[in-house]
C-alpha cells in the first residue's frame, strides 16, 4: 500500500456516491476517534483539506448528520448508509475521509492506527488533540 498517495477515487458501498480525494498527507494521517459517534461508526479516517474532496456523482444522495455542537458535518449515502467523509470539528478546514471507501484501501491495511481522544475533544479544552490509544491489526497466525 502506498502510504504517500496524493489523489485517490472512492465510492460508497452501492456506488451511488463517487468521490475524488486529494489527501493532505497521504494515508499517513489515518486515525480513529473515541467520541460517541465515531466509536459507534468505527471508521478509520484519513485527512483531506476542505477543497480536497470532489463529489463526482451522487451528491443528491448524500445526507448530513450533525449532533451536540453541530460543528462537524458527517456525510453518508442515503441509499446504502455508508459514511463517506466529514468536516471536522477539531479542524473545520479539513475533511476526515473514510479510508474504507477509497479504491483498494481497507482499514485492515493499517498495522496501527492512533485513536484520538474525542470524549475530551480538543475544542473543549486547552492543549490540543490527545491520543487515547492505538488500534492494532494483527492477522491470524502471527
Amino acid at each position: 500500500m502506498n502510504m504517500d498517495i496524493k489523489e485517490i477515487d472512492g465510492a460508497c458501498h452501492c456506488g451511488t456516491v463517487r468521490l475524488r480525494v486529494r489527501l493532505s498527507d497521504g494515508l499517513n494521517s489515518a486515525r480513529r476517534c473515541t467520541c460517541s459517534y465515531c466509536r459507534m461508526k468505527g471508521a478509520v479516517a484519513v485527512s483531506a483539506d476542505l477543497g480536497g474532496v470532489d463529489v463526482l456523482s451522487g451528491a443528491d444522495a448524500l445526507t448530513i448528520y450533525q449532533f451536540n455542537t453541530m460543528s462537524a458535518k458527517h456525510y453518508f449515502c442515503s441509499k446504502c448508509g455508508i459514511y463517506t467523509h466529514h468536516q471536522r470539528r477539531s479542524n473545520p478546514n479539513q475533511y476526515g475521509v473514510n479510508a474504507a471507501v477509497l479504491a483498494d484501501v481497507s482499514p485492515f491495511d493499517f498495522a496501527e492506527v492512533p485513536v484520538m481522544d474525542g470524549v475530551n475533544h480538543p475544542s473543549d479544552h486547552a492543549g490540543g488533540p490527545r491520543v487515547a490509544g492505538t488500534l492494532r491489526f494483527v492477522a491470524s497466525g502471527q
